[in-house]
């Protein structure tokens, strides 16, 4: 901090307890990162305080599609939804129901706000979750992709899922739409693995501008055998 404050004007206001939303933690071990606070005020603004929580946030039965009739007010729908969004911030767990909502943003159906209300009432029953990092002796990069083929049920674009895990602590998570249709599951999954490799990538660079360099490969895991195979093959990388 003292050289810090030799460089940039800057005020020292004490160890991190709240900021921008997100309550700070510290414990023995680490930190633990909550938005219950925000949590609350969502489900405030949504006029659901005293709803019947759930445990999940999104339905498997079925995918929303952009069929039905409009909902009455699409401004509600788009700020929730908003909010949701930088709720993701310390809630990997919603991060895919999330992103099946926001898809809808430009035209939001009946379908697609009972959608978002059913990731409200699974918050409202789980306000008190978050993010945990932990105190780690490891210093390895591991990676974890899936796709779920073909999933849109209008584009029949698929959905890329990743999470990236620095000594056991989860710092990097996204669920994203394919920008193109892939061809076969094998396609989606490569896609996949390729997104993750470059997030990888990423964090290793900043690690490395950091001084603080891994010295191991990092491992990435896809539960596709087809594209684990083209993924070793040098030749068929076009």
């Amino acid at each position: 901090m003292s050289h810090f404050s030799h460089e940039f004007g800057m005020k020292d206001l004490g160890p991190l307890s709240y900021f921008l939303g997100i309550s700070v933690t510290r414990h023995a071990n680490g930190l633990f990162l909550s938005q219950e606070t925000y949590t609350d005020d969502i489900i405030h603004r949504a006029g659901m305080t005293g709803c019947r929580s759930i445990k999940t946030p999104v339905d498997t039965n079925g995918k929303m599609s952009t069929n039905g009739p409009s909902y009455f007010d699409p401004t509600e729908f788009r700020s929730l939804a908003g909010a949701l969004q930088y709720l993701t911030f310390t809630r990997p767990d919603i991060s895919y129901a999330v992103q099946q909502i926001c898809l809808h943003m430009h035209d939001p159906k009946e379908c697609h706000m009972q959608a978002l209300r059913r990731i409200i009432r699974y918050i409202h029953g789980t306000k008190s979750h978050g993010l945990q990092l932990t105190e780690s002796s490891l210093s390895s990069l591991v990676s974890y992709t899936d796709a779920d083929w073909g999933g849109c049920p209008d584009t029949r674009r698929s959905t890329t899922e990743y999470c990236v895990l620095f000594g056991g602590n989860l710092v990097s998570w996204s669920a994203k739409r394919q920008p193109t249709v892939s061809r076969s599951s094998a396609e989606a999954e490569y896609r996949g693995v390729a997104n993750v490799v470059s997030e990888s990538c990423w964090i290793r660079n900043i690690l490395l501008e950091l001084r603080c360099p891994l010295s191991k490969a990092t491992i990435v895991f896809c539960d596709n055998v087809s594209a684990i195979f083209l993924s070793g093959n040098p030749v068929q990388h076009q």
